[in-house]
């Protein structure tokens, strides 16, 4: 069966009937930065007909509410609507349901602009759609071919927003299985459990293809189509990512607004912020240049005084908030003492930071992963080195400890 959403996209509020409700688990995906999914408990209500898509031929399925109750998902299940709600609903009664018209209209916008891309791409370079994804933010479609040209891009874009000046009207038609029109139908087949006839959505003069999603009714409602580029897809594919209507205004404002506040921070027109960027990048590199230099010096400078401290009792221990592996390993092979064991850490003195532990092969090997576990840290050695990440720098002066007692324990076995 075809839904009222379906035969009437622009329809935003009506009145049905509840056929069934019965208790079910909806997943949910993480929200923001959090990765963390969570089961809810509720109803799948069907109802005798439906405002509300449920995902389907790529398009992710509507939001609203019945009676105020808010609808959290839409899935097909065979020739029926389930829609997921918390609170139950009474077969039988009647129900208004209505309809998140930005999320509908937002995703009817990008469905038609993805028939509009494929038909066009098709038509100038031969070029046929395997795939196509409706993102949250931006949609791409998968292109069979490796590689797309950014003239090929070019005119694709052009060609389809001339369609769009056109105002060039879509239509809807339904077809039975057996009718001989289906064959000249464009489309990438039914899903094994369709049932009923076959919707065909039509582009005057361009295009023809069977689809089971909500669509604009005229080409104009697109407003506009922008390309973003392509990156590469799977074997042999290129994926074209793109915009359309509202997500092109959308995209436009975050740009703005990130011109104007490159703008202010880099004291230039907006012409001129690559050269600006460019010089930035420049001056760091050659600053970091720099600070490698001094800091490497700063190492040999380091080693030597602790080479000829007096007061290091087998053990040297040194500890700076700047520095790095290779500042820790100069140091090291600078004061070269076989004999003694070397303790090096650099970072948050209470926090995380990277260490190195030095000094004889036998000692290094057995001390080496005790250390590590002290710190809370992991870690990797050979030939007399032992070196890692930490996570509890704040914890070394256990260490310390422990390799004195190491030392002490030696000293009475001789």
């Amino acid at each position: 069966m075809t839904f009222r959403c379906q035969r009437d996209s622009y329809a935003r509020e009506f009145s049905t009937t509840v056929l069934s409700c019965r208790p079910a688990e909806l997943q949910t995906e993480g929200t923001g930065n959090s990765k963390n999914k969570e089961k809810l408990s509720g109803y799948h209500v069907v109802l005798e007909d439906t405002l509300l898509f449920p995902e389907g031929g790529g398009q992710p399925d509507d939001r609203g509410s019945i009676d105020n109750i808010p609808v959290l998902r839409v899935t097909r299940r065979g020739p029926e609507a389930e829609h997921f709600l918390l609170t139950p609903l009474a077969p039988g009664s009647q129900v208004q349901v209505q309809l998140d018209w930005e999320r509908r209209f937002d995703h009817m916008q990008q469905h038609s602009g993805q028939h509009l891309i494929s038909a066009v791409a098709d038509h100038l370079f031969g070029l046929k759609t395997t795939s196509w994804e409706l993102g949250r933010f931006r949609s791409t479609i998968e292109l069979d071919s490796p590689m797309i040209l950014p003239e090929q891009i070019a005119a694709i874009e052009q060609s389809v927003n001339e369609k769009i000046r056109n105002r060039l009207p879509v239509t809807v038609k339904e077809l039975s299985l057996d009718d001989p029109e289906v064959e000249k139908v464009r489309g990438r087949g039914l899903p094994d459990d369709h049932v009923g006839p076959i919707r065909v959505i039509t582009i005057e003069g361009v295009d023809s293809n069977m689809c089971c999603g909500t669509h604009v009714r005229n080409l104009s409602d697109l407003q506009v189509i922008k390309i973003l580029g392509t990156e590469k897809g799977k074997k042999n594919k290129t994926n074209l990512v793109f915009l359309a209507g509202n997500r092109v205004l959308k995209w436009m404002e975050r740009s703005h607004g990130a011109e104007k506040a490159l703008t202010t921070l880099l004291k230039c027109g907006v012409e001129e912020h690559a050269e600006a960027v460019q010089k930035l990048q420049n001056s760091a590199k050659l600053l970091q240049k720099n600070n490698l230099n001094l800091l490497r010096d700063l190492a040999v400078l380091t080693a030597h005084s602790l080479r000829n401290s007096s007061d290091r009792e087998g053990v040297i221990v040194l500890h700076r908030k700047d520095g790095d592996s290779e500042f820790m390993n100069i140091i090291a092979n600078e004061i070269g003492i076989e004999d003694t064991l070397l303790f090096l850490t650099v970072g948050d003195e209470k926090g995380a930071g990277l260490f190195l532990l030095a000094g004889p092969v036998e000692a290094v090997d057995m001390l080496g992963p005790r250390v590590a576990e002290l710190l809370q840290g992991k870690g990797a050695g050979k030939k007399g080195r032992f070196q890692g990440k930490a996570t509890k720098l704040s914890r070394r002066a256990e260490v310390q400890a422990l390799l004195h007692d190491y030392l002490n324990s030696q000293s009475a076995e001789e």
